[in-house]
């Protein structure tokens, strides 16, 4: 089952959520149109930044867990790699 690691901000350099799933697209549309009560409709978090897609959800949250624990300049980073703009992947339609 493929899941996926994904970090969403609320614009660039904003405030982060990373979470786990093992439905991205629908994760996402809970996450944008405020389905989920917590962090992230509490602090406008639903811009997708990075995505990182396992082959199993427990290595998707083997991964999840590290980088729960990284500092805040190491996530940033991260997503700098593959998305520098901070463009909202979700827009793309790549997930």
């Amino acid at each position: 089952m493929t899941a996926y690691v994904y970090i969403l901000a609320s614009d660039r350099n904003g405030t982060l959520y990373l979470g786990v799933t093992t439905d991205l697209p629908r994760r996402l549309f809970e996450h944008q149109n405020g389905l989920t009560e917590g962090f992230s409709s509490r602090y406008g978090v639903t811009r997708l930044v990075f995505a990182e897609q396992h082959a199993r959800i427990d290595d998707a949250i083997v991964r999840e867990k590290q980088l729960k624990k990284w500092k805040r300049a190491w996530k940033l980073d991260l997503i700098e790699e593959s998305n520098p703009d901070w463009r909202d992947l979700s827009e793309l339609g790549l997930f």
